[in-house]
């Protein structure tokens, strides 16, 4: 939070202007574009634009209008998206009425009125519970899988990983690595991971390091960034006569790529003293 994804979105949608550099779309500076290509663009934001006292359809009926799109469009479009964004068994509640949830679907749904080639989508899943959050990521991979280009402010990174083909990981308003998460996952020093607990850090820490395994001090545990994908036996053996407490092991995850790469793991190294 607090990095710069929404003013670098409101950038994008030209609202801001950039201290430096220019923003290309279809090889044209956003802000030069014309109306008919400009309504290829569309921006969802954290604010909701929704009017509380109408229907879900009434709402899109409004926005379609907006856009110019004929009666004829606007019904067929109307249809279309209660019928795929599943709000037809809400369509005579207002929308003030609707959870959190539902109302960031029809949110969604208003966004995509005009079948826009570019939507940014700003923090679309904030504020909502787990259930609705896993039901408007399906939402945004059918509009991905459909053939929108869609950009993503997000700050659940497993969210990231699941929907989108390139990542950028921001910090203090600048991206500090980006790339398809395979990319991003090769630059971490290690394969897998390996969480230990002990009350003996400092003994779990040498013996990592002589090991050449990397070790990165949680707030509980001590992470060890493994060579390879390894069995417990076989971590067990390589920590002979050094106290475990307890030892779990996983695959490396955007997470561990964001702790690495963006997080300040360089302070809180068991054996950054010594190094």
């Amino acid at each position: 939070k607090g990095c710069g994804k929404t003013t670098l979105l409101k950038i994008i949608a030209n609202l801001v202007s950039p201290d430096r550099g220019q923003v290309l779309f279809m090889g044209q500076p956003i802000g030069a574009l014309g109306i008919e290509r400009r309504s290829l663009v569309a921006v969802c934001s954290q604010r909701s634009s929704l009017y509380p006292e109408l229907r879900p359809a009434e709402n899109l009926l409004f926005f379609a209008r907006l856009y110019g799109l004929s009666e004829r469009e606007c019904k067929r479009r109307v249809s279309d998206l209660m019928s795929d964004f599943e709000l037809d068994e809400f369509a005579m509640t207002r929308v003030g009425k609707l959870s959190g949830g539902w109302q960031q679907r029809l949110h969604v749904a208003v966004a995509v009125i005009n079948r826009p080639t570019f939507l940014m989508l700003d923090e679309p899943t904030a504020a909502v519970d787990v259930q609705a959050r896993l039901d408007l990521s399906n939402v945004i991979g059918r509009l991905r899988d459909q053939g929108t280009t869609i950009l993503m402010t997000t700050h659940h990174i497993t969210e990231a990983d699941r929907l989108c083909n390139r990542v950028a990981f921001m910090r203090d308003g600048g991206v500090v690595a980006a790339g398809a998460p395979a990319e991003l996952l090769a630059r971490v020093p290690g394969k897998a991971l390996a969480q230990v607990t002990s009350a003996d850090k400092d003994s779990v820490a040498q013996r990592a390091r002589a090991l050449g395994w990397p070790t990165r001090l949680g707030v509980n545990d001590i992470r060890i960034l493994l060579p390879a994908p390894l069995s417990l036996r076989e971590i067990v053996d390589a920590f002979d006569g050094v106290n475990l407490n307890s030892l779990s092991t996983r695959a490396l995850t955007l997470e561990d790529v964001y702790l690495e790469l963006v997080g300040d793991w360089e302070s809180r190294r068991p054996d950054r003293s010594r190094n």
